[in-house]
């Protein structure tokens, strides 16, 4: 059975929180300074206990002052993460995007959002990072901050929203952003037990006002569409076919995507112009039509199992439905031709 989204999970596929192993290896090895408190498996000079800075993942930086040879590879966050680079360049991915983030630039990562860093190495430069956990595993769900962040509801509504509407993943930012970091970077380099907590509120609640500031004065797209619940299936139909050998129900579907199984297949049907089963069937067909030719030694049942199918006769039936000959064939002819 297909279990509910834990923290994060991506399809057949489930994300913890990020060990940045490839960094922790470089800095055991004295190759990158860092400084950070975290909690989970977040690397950490101070691991925070339950009582500190609910709701953050990790804060602190990195300092790399010659090359390397790692990166950080695909991963996701269970919370917004918002980077600072200081210094040096960095090669940037989000999504099917490739980027060069330079000196005095942010990227911003929501909860939802593939990303790594490095092609496939980091460069030589000083990153700073704030990952908090906004309790969202899908877009269309609500943020809920910490009860330790200050700004007024009317503020902090106007910052939710812009983050949450808006996908531009570099953004050049200003010098009170940039003294921010360099405050909490001051703080989490002096204090190793978390004795300056309160400070680290601050300045992050500093950092999110210094934020709201800079998009209200810059040209900022809103974009509705990013957070209402057809962008959540679109996320899901694009992820399915990295699981579509799972054994799926139309109920998993959509209590998945955290939605009512009409308002679903609502969704679904919108954006495919099909149930949500025909299109997992659509779907295991053209990779089982795929592993026909590409792997013409593999028995006819076995992909059949693989693509997840659980009647050959079913996945015959089909089969000759849709491509108009049985498997054997097609392969024959495939492989003829």
């Amino acid at each position: 059975m297909i279990s509910i989204r834990p923290s994060y999970q991506e399809l057949n596929k489930t994300y913890y929180s990020d060990t940045c192993k490839p960094l922790v290896a470089a800095w055991k090895k004295g190759r990158v300074t860092l400084e950070a408190w975290a909690r989970s498996s977040y690397p950490a000079t101070y691991k925070m206990e339950n009582g500190v800075l609910p709701c953050v993942s990790s804060v602190g930086y990195w300092d790399a002052t010659f090359q390397q040879d790692w990166g950080l590879n695909w991963h996701r966050n269970e919370g917004i993460e918002i980077t600072f680079l200081e210094t040096g360049t960095m090669p940037f991915s989000l999504a099917n995007d490739q980027y060069i983030v330079h000196p005095n630039e942010v990227t911003i990562t929501r909860p939802w959002q593939p990303h790594k860093l490095g092609d496939p190495y980091i460069g030589i430069g000083k990153l700073y990072w704030v990952i908090l956990d906004v309790g969202v595993r899908c877009p269309h769900q609500e943020w809920k901050w910490p009860p330790w962040i200050t700004l007024t509801a009317k503020d902090l509504n106007e910052l939710t929203g812009m983050l949450r509407q808006n996908e531009q993943p570099i953004w050049k930012t200003n010098q009170e952003i940039r003294k921010c970091f360099q405050k909490i970077g001051n703080v989490i380099t002096c204090d190793k037990s978390g004795e300056k907590e309160s400070w680290i509120a601050i300045y992050i609640n500093e950092l999110l006002m210094h934020f709201l500031e800079f998009f209200r004065n810059g040209p900022f797209q809103w974009d509705e569409s990013l957070v209402n619940s057809s962008r959540t299936v679109q996320l899901f139909i694009k992820d399915l076919r990295k699981s579509y050998f799972e054994p799926w129900t139309l109920e998993h579907m959509a209590e998945y995507c955290g939605l009512k199984v009409t308002r679903f297949v609502h969704y679904f049907r919108q954006l495919t112009n099909m149930t949500p089963m025909n299109y997992l069937t659509h779907v295991r067909l053209e990779m089982a039509a795929d592993i026909l030719v590409s792997q013409h030694a593999r028995g006819i049942n076995e992909i059949c199992y693989d693509c997840g199918f659980t009647s050959s006769q079913y996945f015959s039936t089909v089969f000759r439905k849709q491509y108009g000959c049985s498997p054997t064939a097609y392969r024959y002819l495939h492989l003829k031709s």
